[in-house]
């Protein structure tokens, strides 16, 4: 095993766990809370775990996604030039504009659900979670090299 395999072990653990954590709460958590809680005690609960996650994304999944995937990039040459070449430029470019797109995406839902606008913040929350799963999809589109 060499660090490589380590960094890039970091980088997929942390998209699992938040492509995860989305797909959990989604399909899970909201539904038992919708059946279960009052309006009340539903978002007191349902805030408490956007605001965990939030935490989580900010302190734990963006750092360690920013500094693994710069890593990997680099050390397989990557410049800004080959982001605009047919296979592995293109697709890691896609990647990359469509996770940023899903980090907007859930820092406006975040704010959408802090401000009360809960028809905008389930809008931006589908598609964070939906882009996120565009994520994984063209991460494993990447060519092997």
């Amino acid at each position: 095993m060499t660090w490589w395999s380590v960094i890039r072990f970091l980088h997929v653990l942390g998209a699992a766990l938040w492509v995860g954590g989305q797909l959990a709460v989604s399909l899970i958590l909201l539904p038992l809370a919708r059946r279960l809680l009052d309006a009340e005690r539903r978002a007191s609960v349902l805030g408490a775990v956007g605001r965990r996650f939030g935490l989580f994304t900010v302190t734990a999944f963006l750092p360690v996604q920013l500094v693994t995937g710069v890593a990997m990039a680099a050390h397989k040459g990557v410049t800004w030039a080959s982001l605009a070449q047919p296979g592995y430029g293109r697709i890691l470019a896609a990647k990359l504009l469509l996770f940023c797109a899903v980090m907007l995406a859930a820092g406006l839902h975040g704010w959408a659900s802090g401000t009360g606008r809960p028809a905008a913040a389930r809008a931006l929350a589908t598609a964070a979670l939906v882009g996120s799963l565009g994520v994984v999809l063209l991460a494993t589109a990447l060519p092997a090299t």
